[in-house]
């Protein structure tokens, strides 16, 4: 019976210090007056730096978004799409505002706001060619930006005979597509769209949909008090129709129904 009692006091001592230090999360943003938030610096229209060496883009502007609702100063920190993940787990940033999709996988080791914009996964290619489908991926090559959903999904799906080229960052895959190194790429929608203006001679073509996805803001596991917070930022944005303004300034369509009315 002693030994339970200890054993209970044990793990009721370790779910206490869990507990404040997820609650001192947030607690601790608010003391520093700062947020750090990892951002997209190569994936227009989300995140880009412009002519002025300085970042916008969609999800620029919902980090913003989010730290003034926060109360706090936003410190933007450009992490490669492959890194998104362990720059959070290692704590270099507070949160990650970067076109990041939810899954089984990811929930594991994060947890996720309501959503905040639309972002589909894609197949796209030159008009020649017909491409309907995974299996009309066999025997091709296919670029993608490493560890994207894209990265994950293709691989689960194409034939073995496709070969998959995986890119560090975004800048690296639409750089391959323009200079007509791969000539069929796995990527979001909107990426896509950006991306004609930057090869209107080969544009890219919508060969079919993925999976319809959603962008959500990622924290490290357990941190309820700042996914709330976030959370309650998001929902104001929403029904203030602040949110659904920087979905059109970017993407040229209103935000989704289902995202516009999902409160979490």
């Amino acid at each position: 019976m002693k030994s339970i009692s200890l054993a209970f006091i044990a793990s009721m001592a370790l779910y206490a210090a869990t507990s404040a230090a997820t609650a001192d999360t947030l607690a601790s943003i608010k003391k520093a007056g700062v947020v750090k938030i990892g951002v997209p610096q190569d994936f227009a229209p989300y995140g880009a730096v412009n002519g002025d060496m300085q970042l916008q883009g969609l999800d620029i502007d919902v980090a913003r978004l989010v730290a003034k609702g926060l109360g706090v100063k936003a410190e933007l920190m450009p992490v490669p799409t492959s890194s998104r993940i362990a720059f959070l787990q290692t704590h270099k940033i507070d949160m990650v505002i970067s076109t990041l999709g939810k899954n089984a996988e990811r929930e594991k080791v994060m947890d996720f706001s309501q959503g905040y914009a639309p972002y589909n996964n894609s197949v796209f290619a030159a008009g020649s060619l017909a491409i309907a489908g995974p299996a009309d991926l066999a025997g091709k090559t296919v670029g993608v930006t490493r560890s994207t959903f894209e990265d994950l999904m293709l691989t689960d799906t194409v034939p073995k005979t496709t070969v998959i080229k995986r890119y560090e960052d975004n800048n690296g895959l639409v750089s391959a597509y323009v200079a007509g190194q791969v000539q069929i790429i796995g990527t979001g929608d909107f990426v896509a769209y950006s991306l004609a203006e930057k090869s209107p001679t080969n544009k890219p073509v919508l060969k079919y949909v993925i999976n319809v996805s959603t962008c959500f803001v990622g924290v490290n596991k357990g941190e309820g008090a700042l996914v709330g917070g976030i959370n309650e930022v998001l929902t104001a944005s929403k029904k203030s129709g602040e949110l659904n303004a920087i979905v059109k300034k970017w993407l040229n369509v209103p935000l989704p129904e289902k995202i516009a009315t999902t409160y979490q």
